[in-house]
């Protein structure tokens, strides 16, 4: 036969605390696994990041740097509308990165057109 035994089978004492058995004091964490830093719940600001980033690159970087100024300011506004939402240093790189690597390669490459249309 089984004796009773006072407290928590060990069984009880391996399980993680439900809603039930948590004391009214105890708060759960909160957050999300990322700890905040991938703005999943603002899309616009996280691929501005991306855009920002790939616009680093010769030759594609004038298409993505124009996307992420652009993609950068909505998700500005979207942080702005929503407060509980991250991601306005994602929006920030995506419209430094994105704006000023467009203006570098456009500059660029108009150095290049105008120096071989005049036999520099």
């Amino acid at each position: 036969m089984l004796a009773a035994v006072d407290g928590p089978t060990p069984i009880e004492q391996r399980t993680p605390m439900t809603e039930e058995r948590r004391r009214p004091d105890e708060h759960l964490p909160e957050g999300d696994s990322t700890g905040g830093v991938i703005p999943y719940k603002n899309p616009k600001a996280l691929i501005a990041y991306y855009c920002g980033i790939f616009a680093l690159l010769p030759c594609i970087g004038i298409a993505p740097g124009i996307a992420g100024l652009v993609l950068g300011i909505m998700g500005l506004r979207y942080r702005a509308a929503h407060p509980e939402t991250k991601g306005s240093v994602h929006a920030w790189i995506g419209i430094i990165l994105g704006g000023g690597m467009s203006l570098i390669w456009l500059a660029l490459f108009l150095i290049g057109f105008v120096g071989a249309a005049s036999g520099w």
